[in-house]
């Protein structure tokens, strides 16, 4: 009897990154023997701008962001899955996407990570305090200030999470709302866009620029003064009955002036790094966790917030979350995919600082988005495209 196969991954730190994955490892075990699958976490943060080649090293399975993928295929850190997939399998996935998430794992015609894991920027909220407030959820971004407003009145607050990245990502899904290209589009309109997302900051809970998404979320439920969060990448768990003290709801982000209720897409893929002594083992359980049964099964019975889209129309799953999966469904579909090359994450990293000292402190937007556009430039020329 040959030896048994430890496989080693990473993923991130939250119900939702982790209590899925724990639960495939124990079923694939008892369905596969002779594979032992180990979990680790790192923080949100670094989950967002670690070092993937770093990761791939130490790792097995590493569960990423897509907008890292350019920088690992650049560094032939993580195996191309499509050469180890049958191609039955790989339509599906394709068919079955959750908006673009299955596109964004893919570069320079291969595969590099199943998308497990679907999410975009969405709007979330408190039905019982909006009803104090007298307010519905709202359908655009004027809405949203006048909301901010009336629930300043009325002594409570509208949120929104604008730590760096977030902050960065914000102004992406802003200005894409308003049927402009984050880099690429007409300056003065993007720079209204980041003015407008200032003015709500400036209305919003004091501790929204110290906030990523599931502090944001945390606090919805555990406390009565927010009653409405604009954009925040959406986390299933927090619509889920005794998950927290208080429930959430969840819809589409707010429309923009070209009508579009868009955010930015997010979502975590499972990669298998070039370097582990077992990838056929550990493409085989990515494979696993990816399958539709597994998606809307025990990965969403378990707090995961799946990536196959079979899961978001089932009626199981979205008795599960109050009906989250199918109140969310058109944002991801419509949602803005970040540029992949790589260099994106330094520009994440560095233009994140710009707009969150922005949204802090004020300015000129159009200077701030005259520097977003030097960082571009200066992270594509050094990383390529």
């Amino acid at each position: 009897m040959p030896d048994p196969i430890t496989l080693r991954g990473i993923t991130w730190d939250h119900d939702r990154g982790l209590r899925p994955l724990l639960a495939t490892a124990e079923a694939y075990a008892g369905r596969e023997p002779g594979v032992r699958v180990e979990w680790r976490v790192r923080s949100l943060q670094a989950f967002a701008d670690q070092d993937v080649a770093s990761l791939a090293a130490r790792f097995d399975l590493v569960v990423l962001d897509h907008p890292s993928i350019g920088f690992a295929v650049e560094r032939g850190c993580l195996a191309p899955l499509d050469e180890r997939l049958d191609d039955g399998f790989l339509r599906d996935q394709e068919a079955n996407s959750v908006g673009r998430s299955f596109e964004s794992y893919g570069w320079g015609g291969r595969l590099w990570a199943l998308a497990v894991d679907a999410a975009a920027q969405v709007a979330s909220y408190r039905p019982d305090l909006l009803a104090r407030v007298e307010a519905v959820v709202p359908e655009t971004w004027d809405q949203v200030v006048e909301l901010a407003s009336a629930a300043r009145a009325a002594g409570m607050s509208v949120a929104i999470p604008c730590i760096p990245v977030d902050a960065v990502l914000a102004y992406c899904a802003g200005a894409v709302a308003d049927g402009n290209d984050p880099f690429s589009g007409e300056r003065a309109a993007r720079g209204r866009a980041l003015e407008r997302l200032r003015r709500l900051v400036e209305l919003a809970h004091p501790d929204s620029t110290a906030w990523n998404p599931p502090r944001t979320y945390e606090h919805m439920a555990s406390s009565d003064d927010v009653v409405y969060c604009p954009l925040g990448f959406g986390y299933s768990n927090y619509s889920r009955v005794d998950y927290r003290d208080r429930v959430l709801s969840f819809a589409p982000a707010p429309a923009g002036s070209a009508g579009a209720r868009v955010g930015t897409l997010g979502g975590a893929g499972l990669a298998v790094s070039a370097s582990s002594p077992n990838v056929d083992a550990a493409v085989a359980y990515a494979a696993f966790v990816a399958s539709p049964e597994t998606q809307r099964g025990m990965y969403v019975r378990e707090q995961g917030q799946p990536g196959h889209r079979s899961a978001w129309l089932d009626d199981a799953a979205n008795d599960m979350t109050r009906g989250y999966f199918r109140d969310t469904l058109s944002g991801l579909d419509a949602a803005y995919l970040r540029p992949r090359h790589a260099g994106f994450l330094e520009f994440q990293d560095r233009a994140g600082e710009v707009v969150h000292a922005y949204l802090a402190a004020g300015g000129d937007p159009l200077d701030a988005v005259g520097r977003l556009d030097a960082i571009d430039a200066e992270t594509r020329g050094s990383f390529g495209s």
